[in-house]
């Protein structure tokens, strides 16, 4: 395997995703703004697209991917029959979990969005377009199993092009219904079950030639079944700490009007750098971390954690600090439109700051979880998260009424930085993971050439400010144009410092 050439081709397929997510979110910007027609259906929206990325973004991978792994090296029948096993629980667990939710519905609603309660119709809403978006979660989720088949067997293109096809759908919906007014909510809701039922085929299409389930619900619990779900239930939540994270905020948003709408804005804008620059190497790694573990081989296994370790900071440095020095300008730049006003520009900006002081952590996080993923603990991550969640909550209830949603962001970035300082003690204290050297000139490069490219960054925001200002008709342009630019100047400062070589693109994981 090669880290670097995967990583790119499962990182080319997540920027189309999420370039084309910008479009739709652009889009939902212009017609429906951040009002509580808004709130709605992202309340709706988020929570099957939470366990989305809950499943497809870690919990799933972690827990079944060393596990099929070890069973594919000893034979492609036991490999067979354990994925079926697992196929099988799965099916039956997410019909009955669906089921149940859909008929206690207004009470799910009532725990995700406590707040919406003083707006009877905002509530009402919510209520309605949940029930049409939660069999979301049971067709992707399933769709995440065959993902997980794929990877293990280093095909990393098909998961990650998925989710191109929900949001073809949900643009396609808005332009055909954009003059429906209310009704439009009703149709991205449907949009987005049916993109979930497309995504499963797609992914089944090219998954059968590893893999054809055979549906048995005499379901079996054997030892291998009972070791799978003792790690993918803590799974789901170590994983997906940060997801978690942002759905409490979402939780708590909901007592302040047009709060969840600000942060699903700026939770937009960071997600591109976090899905490259974290769960595109994680799930990338797994497979073969898992085989050379499991085989023993220390000289691969701390090569390839160190250099996805360096991968990550390449990736996430350069990005949290653009974020940080120019939130107004993207976020005005790739939302300020239509409904979505020069307030709604400076409240989501906010909350895209404070998230991008801790983006760094968010991408570290899914790096360092996965080298214990690869060893089967799903334990150790899981008691971390908890202390992520509960510090969280902590900080956010107790300073919501004085600070307002601006203390959620904060809250998710502190509590991020604490979870991956404790997964990097617990590697090195059990021996997991330690840097080549302690200065570790790599990193230490990436740190001062980051710093040299956005200072650039920084001085031409500065230079061009006229034409990044709200009103501005040539503002997506202009940054489009700045971040080009950056990444430029960072390629090249990083190939002539050698903080980056040529080289190693060739190079074998």
């Amino acid at each position: 395997m090669n880290l670097i050439k995967s990583t790119g081709t499962f990182s080319f397929f997540i920027i189309i995703s999420r370039l084309l997510g910008y479009i739709r979110d652009v889009l939902i910007a212009i017609y429906l703004g951040s009002g509580p027609i808004a709130d709605a259906f992202f309340v709706a929206f988020r929570i099957p697209n939470t366990f989305r990325r809950l499943f497809a973004e870690g919990s799933f991978n972690a827990a079944f991917v060393p596990n099929y792994s070890s069973e594919l090296i000893s034979g492609k029948t036991k490999a067979k029959n354990f994925a079926n096993d697992v196929f099988n629980f799965l099916m039956l667990g997410l019909l009955v979990l669906v089921t149940l939710v859909e008929v206690l519905m207004p009470g799910f609603v009532y725990l995700i969005a406590p707040g919406f309660y003083e707006d009877q119709s905002k509530l009402e809403l919510t209520i309605l377009l949940t029930r049409i978006t939660f069999p979301f979660l049971l067709f992707i989720s399933l769709a995440s199993f065959f993902s997980a088949i794929l990877n293990s067997h280093n095909k990393f293109g098909v998961a990650a092009a998925a989710p191109i096809i929900l949001n073809l759908i949900l643009i396609f919906t808005i332009y055909l219904e954009k003059n429906s007014d209310d009704n439009l909510v009703i149709y991205l809701s449907y949009g987005v079950s049916i993109a979930g039922l497309i995504q499963l085929i797609f992914v089944y299409f090219f998954a059968k030639k590893y893999f054809l389930p055979t549906l048995d619900f005499k379901l079996k619990i054997t030892n291998k079944i009972k070791i799978f779900f003792n790690k993918f239930l803590p799974g789901i939540f170590s994983s997906g700490v940060t997801q978690i994270n942002i759905l409490v905020g979402t939780i708590i948003a909901s007592f302040q009007a047009s709060a969840v709408s600000y942060l699903y804005y700026a939770d937009r804008i960071y997600q591109i750098n976090l899905a490259i620059a974290g769960i595109a190497i994680g799930t990338v790694i797994l497979p073969n971390l898992s085989r050379n573990i499991k085989l023993g081989n220390k000289v691969k296994i701390s090569f390839i954690q160190n250099k996805s370790f360096e991968l990550c900071l390449f990736l996430s440095l350069p990005a949290s600090m653009a974020l940080i020095v120019g939130s107004k300008e993207i976020t005005s730049a790739l939302f300020g439109y239509g409904a979505f006003d020069t307030i709604s520009v400076s409240n989501s900006a906010n909350a895209l700051y404070y998230f991008a002081l801790g983006l760094p952590a968010f991408a570290i996080i899914k790096v360092f979880s996965t080298f214990l993923f690869a060893r089967n603990d799903t334990k150790t991550p899981f008691y971390y998260s908890l202390v992520s969640v509960i510090i969280n909550i902590s900080i956010s209830v107790l300073f919501f009424d004085d600070v307002g949603f601006i203390i959620i962001p904060i809250a998710t970035s502190i509590s991020s930085w604490i979870n991956a300082l404790l997964l990097f003690i617990k590697l090195n204290i059990n021996n997991y993971f330690h840097f080549k050297n302690i200065l570790n000139t790599s990193n230490l490069k990436i740190l001062i050439v980051s710093g040299i490219s956005i200072y650039i960054f920084n001085f031409f925001l500065n230079l061009l400010e006229k034409y990044l200002i709200y009103g501005s008709e040539l503002k997506l342009f202009t940054i489009i144009i700045l971040v080009l630019i950056t990444i430029l100047i960072y390629i090249l400062i990083s190939l002539l410092t050698k903080t980056f070589k040529y080289s190693d693109i060739k190079l074998k994981y």
